[in-house]
């Protein structure tokens, strides 16, 4: 798997407009630090419902 320069030069040249020097100075990791965190969405009533069904609460 190559990693993918396209993607992360657009994120760091152009969302964070980062100037060329700041950019090449960045590890990817640094880069990624800079948006926040997903949070994850709800989990969708059909999910739980067989999730309750295949790990049942036994107390």
């Amino acid at each position: 798997m190559k990693f993918p320069w396209e993607k992360m030069m657009a994120t760091g040249l152009g969302t964070l407009r980062l100037s060329p020097r700041d950019f090449w100075a960045a590890t990817p990791r640094e880069i990624a630090a800079a948006f926040p965190k997903r949070q994850p969405g709800a989990l969708p009533r059909d999910v739980l419902e067989r999730l309750l069904e295949q790990f049942p609460d036994d107390t």
